[in-house]
């Protein structure tokens, strides 16, 4: 039985192709994704969607159809979950990070570990920088049973990418649910100020008005790193933030620099978002509710998680998981406010014996 799905639909966009081509490959089903991206100023496959998929086909020996820039329909065949070694070179900015929300999902399932290189950009606009992937989802998920190692080697601004980063994701045997309610105690916060091409002080002023707007707000900020590197191939900057209370509540806000916007205004974008988020006393931001639907689907038994906000794309992210699988996700709350979502996963088995 072949699974089709609508790109085109709720959110729309390549959010949709991600999960439909993970969640395929990991329950080894065909999948038919139309329309994809056809509401979008530049529609169909943008270079960090194709190699996505291009990454799963070589974990599962997948037949694929539809696989070049600007393409409007995907058919995906997957054969196993072999796992293995992938090298993954955008070519462009393109974000690494949606390229690894795709694999990461498949991984824990693949009976070898999986090993990958990928080129790109690491810190661009519309997407979750790499430290977010390192500070906020991945201990998430660790708490689910997920084993992971990425390290950033390089990192890569608009326009030329060219930033490195090394993963290592092993298999597991099944994902543990996770129960997540608000949380009333003040949490500490960290962080790190990045830039390229640029002078040190960017970095510097970033972290400063972060810091200062924090500490304005009674909340207590325990370190904000400051990280330079004069041989990027663009220059960029960036600041992610993220809230902890002994790992319960993991919150992680950023913001991008911009040429003709001021690093002060950089490090408050960042720090007025965190406030925002942390404002709600929910443990999940907004993204992470969005990038853990497809796991909490997958454990074994009942999770129940407060977010600090319900995005249409977590609503579509759900949409396309209740394409592949009956259990029915159970959501208390609307678009753009506070909400709770439960659902009681399949579990999943893995093969972390192998790794």
């Amino acid at each position: 039985m072949v699974v089709e799905i609508d790109g085109s639909v709720l959110e729309g966009g390549g959010q949709i192709v991600r999960s439909a081509i993970a969640f395929a490959a990991v329950l080894g089903e065909p999948v038919i994704v139309k329309k994809i991206r056809a509401k979008r100023k530049t529609p169909g496959l943008r270079p960090q969607h194709l190699h996505g998929i291009l990454a799963v086909k070589n974990l599962t020996n997948a037949a694929v159809k539809g696989t070049h820039v600007g393409s409007d329909r995907i058919e995906f065949i997957p054969q196993n979950r072999q796992g293995g070694e992938i090298s993954v070179d955008i070519g462009t900015a393109g974000a690494i990070t949606l390229v690894l929300q795709t694999v990461m999902i498949v991984a824990p399932f693949c009976e070898r570990s999986v090993s990958a290189t990928l080129i790109g950009g690491t810190n661009v606009a519309w997407s979750p920088p790499i430290d977010y992937l390192h500070t906020v989802l991945l201990p998430r998920l660790e708490q689910m049973g997920y084993r992971a190692f990425i390290d950033t080697k390089k990192r890569g601004y608009y326009p030329r990418g060219g930033g490195r980063v090394d993963a290592t994701l092993s298999p597991v045997h099944r994902l543990t649910p996770l129960t997540l309610d608000r949380v009333r105690e003040p949490p500490v916060i960290t962080g790190i100020s990045h830039c390229g091409m640029l002078p040190r002080h960017v970095a510097e002023r970033q972290a400063q008005a972060a810091y200062n707007t924090l500490i304005e707000n009674r909340y207590q900020v325990q370190k904000i790193e400051i990280e330079h590197d004069e041989n990027t191939r663009s220059p960029g900057s960036g600041i992610s933030l993220k809230a902890t209370n002994n790992g319960v509540r993991l919150i992680g806000s950023d913001a991008m620099g911009r040429q003709g916007l001021k690093a002060e205004k950089v490090g408050q974008n960042a720090a007025f978002s965190l406030r925002k988020e942390l404002d709600t006393r929910a443990p999940v931001d907004r993204y992470q509710a969005d990038m853990l639907v497809p796991y909490l689907a997958l454990a074994e038994g009942l999770s129940s998680i407060s977010v600090t906000t319900l995005t249409k794309h977590v609503v579509t992210n759900i949409h396309v998981v209740e394409q592949f699988l009956e259990a029915k996700f159970d959501v208390k709350g609307k678009i753009d406010s506070p909400a709770t979502i439960s659902v009681t996963g399949i579990g999943l088995e893995g093969h972390a014996t192998s790794c």
